[in-house]
């Protein structure tokens, strides 16, 4: 799954869609050798829980963590951390993990452990701590930082002991924070649609995650939402432990559905919830990913989630550099003596005179049959309809940048054998948002024309690369 939403995601995930808000920052990170797949102001995070690594011995331990996340589409792990003994070691591998993988990450403090009567210093000193290291994610510029829950914290007195511009991003919820004034963003935690008191909707009482966000992007303004999205929720622990908790939120097809919301609303930041929180059964890293068992085991084992990240790749994002490319059939005529090129893309034609020797031209794409055609004296001497048309229909369900290549005249068919055609039949991920191809035409000999373009508001068929000549014409 990419996020690059994604979409990088994404996951998944960047890249999300182009019905966003307008940007307030990009992201820029302090190493050269972190690979930033684009500038960008939309971000793909997932919540890492530092809390359950602690028997992780070195950086080496989170290696496979950043690379999945990243081959994902996941631009920066929140490392949620409490006050464990092991926490500053744990940020250490993960911070030198993630520089050494091209990953971001940034601090997510728990306040179920940090205290916001009194622990602003301490947010603020770890923020300084961390903050200079090269894997840390800056937006604006700024440190890149954030919460669960700490409504009442004094932002003022942390953003004064961490001693650099900070871009606090916290948990706050506007039912306990009266201002977002001292804010400059907030993560709506509340991923699964609930009754507004922390448990299942029911008949009366059912705040869809949507409306969540609503209620953010309205106490907000101009500020940006951290939008969650998690595939699940269930928790099942007893008195054997401190956290007792018993209780889901519906979620049979929440994935999907909060995907299609995301690319409806295209937020400038969002957070899977989680990668590694078992207890909760919301993770879509590996089961296998190094940490203690908390008592969710006996829940989690033989769990897998890892599918998930493969249905999200119909959510996947646009490639890096899709903005370089035009909606446009190129033509490149190589003429024996001047003529007229008529090329006609869908309900789009137009007519360009060409001279002897090689000229280039173009004409906007449009659905439907790609034809071609060269003139001399108000006589065709030749013309073809392209083999491939340009379609909505995503065959394979992926956009696709390859090129298609014909001539005119029409000259032999190269399709792939049947042992070489195994993964068209069979691959059936999908992208439906922003989708883009790319063809190539030829018109060979006398008219030789290359086209190739893409499309950003339709999904594109699938197209296969030819090499169609014929004989010179007469």
């Amino acid at each position: 799954m990419q996020f690059r939403f994604i979409v990088k995601a994404c996951l998944l995930a960047a890249s999300l869609t182009q019905a966003a808000p307008a940007s307030t920052g990009s992201q820029e990170v302090s190493s050269s050798e972190h690979d930033v797949r684009a500038t960008t102001s939309r971000l793909v995070f997932c919540h890492f829980m530092i809390g359950i690594v602690g028997d992780r011995t070195s950086a080496a331990d989170y290696d496979a963590d950043m690379k999945r996340a990243k081959s994902l589409g996941i631009d920066a792990f929140a490392l949620n951390i409490g006050v464990d003994p092991y926490t500053d070691t744990q940020l250490g591998y993960a911070y030198e993990s993630a520089a050494n993988n091209g990953m971001n990450v940034f601090i997510s403090f728990d306040f179920n452990w940090y205290h916001a009567s009194s622990d602003a210093a301490a947010v603020g000193q770890m923020i300084a701590k961390y903050g200079k290291l090269a894997a840390q994610l800056k937006v604006d510029n700024k440190v890149f930082a954030s919460s669960f829950a700490g409504d009442g914290l004094d932002v003022a007195a942390m953003r004064s002991a961490a001693g650099v511009d900070v871009f606090w991003a916290p948990n706050f919820h506007p039912e306990q924070t009266s201002s977002p004034a001292n804010i400059d963003g907030a993560l709506n935690w509340m991923a699964w649609d609930n009754n507004g008191n922390n448990k299942a909707p029911t008949a009366g009482a059912n705040i869809t995650v949507q409306a969540g966000d609503d209620n953010y992007k309205k106490w907000l303004g101009s500020k940006p939402l951290i939008a969650p999205v998690s595939p699940w929720f269930s928790t099942h622990f007893g008195p054997e432990v401190s956290y007792s908790k018993n209780w889901v939120f519906p979620g049979d097809l929440l994935w999907y559905r909060r995907w299609n919301e995301i690319l409806s609303t295209g937020p400038q930041f969002l957070e899977i919830i989680t990668w590694n929180d078992y207890g909760e059964s919301h993770y879509i890293g590996p089961l296998s990913s190094k940490h203690w068992d908390d008592n969710s085991s006996k829940f989690v084992n033989d769990m897998p989630h890892d599918a998930n990240n493969d249905s999200g790749n119909y959510f996947m994002g646009r490639p890096n550099g899709y903005e370089s490319m035009q909606d446009a059939v190129f033509i490149v005529s190589l003429l024996t003596s001047a003529g007229t090129v008529t090329v006609t893309s869908g309900k789009n034609s137009q007519t360009f005179n060409a001279p002897a020797g090689a000229a280039a031209f173009q004409v906007p794409m449009a659905v439907g049959k790609q034809t071609f055609s060269l003139s001399r004296n108000s006589k065709v001497v030749m013309s073809s309809t392209s083999l491939k048309d340009i379609s909505e229909i995503c065959i394979c369900g992926i956009y696709n940048f390859n090129a298609y290549v014909g001539t005119v005249p029409d000259g032999f068919s190269d399709p792939l054998g049947t042992d070489a055609i195994f993964g068209h039949s069979d691959w059936r991920r999908i992208n439906a948002n922003n989708n883009r191809s790319r063809w190539q035409f030829a018109l060979h000999n006398d008219l030789k024309s290359i086209s190739r373009g893409h499309n950003d508001r339709r999904a594109v068929k699938h197209t296969e690369e030819h090499n169609i000549q014929g004989p010179d014409p007469d």
